[in-house]
């Protein structure tokens, strides 16, 4: 699909924008422009001489961009631009926000006055989606850390620590943070390569109030990236948290296991010896034998774990 928009005084059409386009929207905005775009195959390179160029005067520009942040099963999608003098064309192939927020103030009355206007203005509403983005997974974020470490204690005073069913629960829903980070990451550091080249150099066609708002976007990125490196930080402390939580939990019960096998060997060892067919054997004539064995077992059991309670192994 090809949409258009330009200066409503002129009537000259400053961008086009192409949306998932097929092969007759290109033939279209090509012959439009006189430009040579980009199809899907070269935006996806990653090289940084395919993303960044520049051909008589023309800015050549791509990047991948995020386009959900609540599911990972949706890579960044790639985005194209191809900035002249006089127009900007956007090739792109899902639904941005960013590109919807635009053309809503189109809609309501804003005008374009330069291609490098537009840019700067899908750039600068690109920046705050990223921007909210992350407040999102910071806030989903702190949320999990106050389940994985909890401030009520029960009555001995020992944190409650969850099952380890709900702990792998946040494990999988901090390894998903982290890997939306991951994707938010790579749109962060695709803007910063390319909103600075508008203004790298001097161009008549890119005025001052464009390049203070490129300078802007510039500034906030660094900001952002910043912000995205801490939330990434706090990823790695949450799986490390966990991880340390479960390894905890399971040699806890290798503890009690191991407790609860060695006070048993006492008790099994004096059951042994009378369970022996020894025909002289004292204790088989006393009136009291078997009270007798039965006690020396309880106390075979009780001593080793009050010994075990004693150095606090349990």
């Amino acid at each position: 699909m090809l949409s258009s928009y330009g200066d409503a005084q002129s009537g000259s059409k400053i961008w086009y924008d192409l949306v998932n386009p097929s092969q007759a929207d290109f033939a279209e905005a090509q012959a439009a422009t006189g430009l040579k775009l980009p199809d899907r195959e070269k935006l996806s390179e990653i090289e940084n001489s395919s993303r960044v160029s520049e051909r008589g005067g023309v800015l050549y520009l791509s990047m991948p961009f995020v386009t959900n942040a609540s599911a990972i099963d949706e890579p960044p999608s790639p985005i194209g631009f191809v900035l002249s003098d006089k127009v900007l064309v956007t090739t792109r192939f899902s639904e941005l926000r960013a590109f919807n927020a635009c053309k809503a103030g189109l809609l309501e009355g804003k005008q374009l006055t330069s291609s490098a206007e537009a840019f700067a203005s899908l750039t600068g509403e690109m920046i705050d989606v990223i921007s909210d983005l992350l407040e999102q997974i910071g806030n989903e974020l702190d949320m999990l850390s106050r389940q994985i470490f909890p401030s009520l204690k029960s009555r001995r005073g020992r944190p409650k620590l969850k099952s380890n069913a709900t702990l792998r629960n946040i494990l999988i829903e901090v390894g998903n943070a982290g890997e939306r980070l991951s994707n938010i990451r790579a749109s962060i550091l695709g803007l910063q390569r390319i909103v600075p080249l508008p203004f790298a150099k001097e161009r008549p066609w890119v005025s001052a109030s464009v390049v203070g708002d490129l300078k802007t976007s510039q500034a906030d990125l660094l900001s952002l990236a910043d912000f995205e490196t801490q939330l990434y930080g706090k990823v790695q402390f949450l799986l490390d948290a966990v991880l340390g939580f479960i390894t905890t939990k399971q040699n806890d019960i290798f503890q009690v296991l191991t407790v609860v096998s060695v006070a048993g060997i006492p008790p099994t060892l004096v059951a042994s010896i009378y369970g022996m067919n020894f025909k002289d054997m004292p204790e088989l004539n006393w009136s009291w034998g078997y009270p007798y064995a039965l006690a020396l077992i309880v106390l075979s059991t009780i001593i080793p774990l009050l010994w075990f309670k004693w150095r606090g192994w349990f």
